[in-house]
């Protein structure tokens, strides 16, 4: 299980610095063939909502609790419409197209995702003036984040494009064509080839706009990088800080973030969301099977009226996961020059992270930011990590997987000088990281030259 680990020395000079493998994607592709409802209720997913309700199934129990007690919504429009979509409840519907046609702020990237949701819903119940306005909304909307690449902004007008597909000529096959030519091939994947891909904060947004292009034109956009989208499950959940944080309707993961401070929830809110559509967008990858056996702890499942939706439209209970404590303790990605190592897989773990340029360590609940020169070595149970160090000794136990060695120039090769073995080349990654292969048991001497 060491595939996405940059275990071995040689190994990592091998990866660190190969392009990653991209195909541009062919946007003439982009072409929706779909029937309404498209945006994420297709029909294998519709009947297993509905079977939910059926089932009377916890989640649903949940999410019907705040629908049928009309308690506030944070978003008014998503909730009610899937609602509708799932009970065909009219006046749920109705509450929905009373949202969308209500004043909303210009340029509201949350609003436009809303309204194309309403519109691709609730299309039985609208009424031809009601149509006419929530067209034209939404296609002011799209003119005004038209110049917006980020994916908040992308994924709404996405979204918008798909659901207004047969309602306007040209404009949303433009948007689609846009996005995959322009944003996708000539902004997305040259950053992610550079080591710059999008932050796991924006991953939800970028798994809607991923779902809504494969739902509806058979384009699955992971495949113009691929190693990039195989390895993010993983990522995104050793990215995670080992101890949950109790919330007032359950309890959260939180999500390493560059920014000390308290949690922010809905961002905790969002980040489980796109865990569970990665996995609903493929059941089969191993990887999200990992992700799955991550998610299936009652505890976590998201009972706010912010999250339950989220919970309702994408779990799966039902779904088989394989157990994450199978996962490797060190990861790391060469091509961000990201880092994550955890003691072990309870609550109580220490962890490091480097990611974004920044070091952390949490322990005992707290996060400690930490300098990548200056800093004395940190020892886990599974790694040790030194920081800017050139010569240095170590003795490592038969558990620890690497010497990890952050804070070195980034792509600049080192000459490798170990105890009692031959001196190597190696290139630091894109992050100025260095893993080594030491020999364990025994205390070694380690030098780092620069050529």
């Amino acid at each position: 299980m060491r595939w996405w680990l940059a275990g071995a020395a040689a190994a990592i000079g091998l990866v660190a610095f190969e392009a990653v493998a991209q195909t541009p994607v062919d946007s003439t592709a982009v072409s929706v063939f779909t029937e309404h409802p498209r945006l994420f209720l297709r029909p294998a997913r519709l009947r297993l909502l509905q079977k939910e309700r059926e089932r009377a199934s916890a989640r649903w129990q949940q999410f019907d609790g705040y629908v049928s007690a009309d308690a506030p919504l944070p978003e008014p429009g998503f909730a009610e419409a899937l609602y509708y979509q799932i009970t065909g409840n009219r006046q749920a519907g109705r509450k929905a197209i009373a949202w969308a046609l209500a004043a909303q702020p210009a340029g509201a990237h949350r609003d436009l995702r809303q309204l194309a949701l309403v519109f691709d819903w609730c299309q039985k119940l609208l009424s031809e003036s009601e149509r006419r306005e929530l067209i034209a909304r939404i296609a002011t909307g799209m003119e005004e984040t038209a110049r917006e690449d980020s994916i908040g902004a992308v994924r709404a007008r996405v979204l918008a494009a798909v659901a207004l597909y047969d309602d306007l000529p040209d404009a949303p096959n433009r948007e689609l064509q846009r996005t995959v030519q322009e944003w996708w091939n000539g902004k997305l994947l040259p950053a992610i080839a550079q080591g710059r891909p999008p932050a796991r904060a924006d991953a939800y947004g970028l798994w809607e706009i991923l779902h809504a292009i494969r739902d509806n034109t058979n384009l699955d956009l992971r495949e113009s990088a691929p190693r990039f989208f195989k390895i993010f499950p993983v990522e995104h959940l050793m990215s995670n800080y080992p101890a949950s944080y109790p919330g007032e309707d359950n309890d959260f993961r939180i999500g390493a973030a560059a920014k000390t401070g308290p949690p922010d929830l809905t961002a905790a809110t969002l980040f489980r969301a796109a865990e569970l559509a990665m996995v609903a967008f493929d059941t089969n990858s191993q990887e999200n099977q990992y992700l799955q056996g991550w998610l299936m702890h009652d505890r976590f499942s998201l009972r706010s009226a912010l999250g339950a939706p989220y919970e309702f439209l994408w779990a799966n209970p039902y779904q088989p996961g394989l157990s994450y404590t199978l996962l490797p303790l060190v990861y790391h990605n060469p091509d961000t020059g990201t880092v994550f190592v955890r003691s072990d897989w309870e609550e109580s773990a220490q962890w490091f992270g480097y990611f974004d340029g920044v070091a952390q360590l949490f322990r005992e609940g707290r996060v400690q930011p930490l300098a990548l020169s200056g800093t004395p070595p940190l020892v886990l149970s599974s790694a040790a990590i030194y920081f800017g160090a050139t010569r240095f000794r170590v003795k490592l136990d038969e558990d620890q997987s690497a010497v990890i060695v952050v804070g070195l120039k980034p792509g600049k090769t080192y000459r490798v000088e170990i105890d009692d073995e031959e001196v190597a080349e190696q290139p630091a990654d894109r992050g100025g990281v260095l893993l080594l292969d030491v020999p364990r048991g025994k205390e070694t001497g380690v030098r780092l030259g620069e050529l």
